[in-house]
């Protein structure tokens, strides 16, 4: 089986990391990129030119993004049935705890703090495939 993972991340750098990191799962995978808080929910509700896109089973949801911020996507699908069931992990920079708060208040699933070094990034990725899979 092949999970459907949708990367809500602008820096360039960031989506780089990701999936470098994500080539080390052991399952096996299929990463959508998309910039934007907007973008994200036009890839989730499948307008547009999303229009055939596979719904997503685990979501990468950066916090600081253009046109829309991380909480306000966040909040927006967990207000629809059919997308408060797919899994999402927060993966930002941030580590303050109000953050951490309003996600989890808001439904996010995992909470994940980019460190800046590259191993201890593989290691974050790795810890959400490992909370995921239940490995």
């Amino acid at each position: 089986m092949t999970i459907q993972i949708l990367l809500v991340e602008d820096n360039p750098i960031d989506v780089l990391m990701i999936g470098e990191a994500l080539k080390t799962w052991k399952i096996k995978y299929c990463l959508h990129v998309v910039q934007d808080g907007e973008e994200a929910l036009e890839f989730l509700f499948r307008r547009g030119c999303y229009g055939k896109v596979e719904r997503p089973d685990l979501i990468l949801l950066d916090l600081n993004l253009p046109k829309k911020s991380g909480t306000e996507v966040l909040a927006e699908i967990r207000q629809y049935p059919d997308l408060s069931t797919i899994t999402l992990a927060v993966v930002t920079t941030s580590d303050a705890s109000r953050d951490k708060r309003l996600c989890s208040e808001l439904g996010a699933d995992l909470y994940v703090t980019k460190p800046l070094d590259f191993e201890e990034y593989v290691t974050a990725i790795n810890s959400i495939e490992e909370i995921w899979t239940g490995a």
